[in-house]
């Protein structure tokens, strides 16, 4: 497990379904459509040329990080609020769990438990179920129904 890919409310970066399908998926569809010479005609499609930059960075720098490292919304309000009160993850926040979290805990249904595990156990097995998850394949992505 490496911290840089963990996010103040306890999600894994590494484990985002973006990360380990369509990163894969992307780099794979960059170097064939290079070998067919797309990287000399994107320019005649229809903001081609912005796909094709946004294709390559998938492929080297990906898409995320981590809310940590810059990445993802800038205003959401759980980084927010954890850089203002100077904690390194929510869960070992004395308000945890505050208001910020029903939401999250709707759409990330093992939150709640890994955040959890991080508060009782401490990192080591945290990232110790992080590892698991990943070397099993196990992705998450927000699943909350939104109708």
């Amino acid at each position: 497990m490496d911290k840089q890919y963990s996010c103040y409310c306890g999600l894994y970066c590494e484990n985002c379904d973006v990360k380990m399908k369509v990163e894969p998926a992307a780099k794979v569809l960059y170097e064939e459509m290079q070998k067919l010479g797309f990287a000399e005609i994107m320019s005649f499609f229809p903001d081609g040329d912005k796909f094709w930059s946004f294709l390559k960075g998938m492929t080297t720098g990906g898409v995320c990080i981590s809310c940590k490292a810059g990445s993802g919304n800038p205003g959401c309000k759980i980084r927010l609020c954890a850089k203002e009160k100077n904690v390194e993850m929510c869960a070992f926040c004395e308000s945890y769990p505050c208001q910020h979290f029903p939401e999250l805990f709707e759409g990330y249904s093992f939150l709640k438990n890994d955040n959890s595990v991080l508060r009782e156990k401490g990192w080591e097995s945290w990232g110790k179920l992080q590892d698991e998850r990943k070397a099993k394949g196990q992705g998450f992505y927000y699943t909350k129904n939104n109708s």
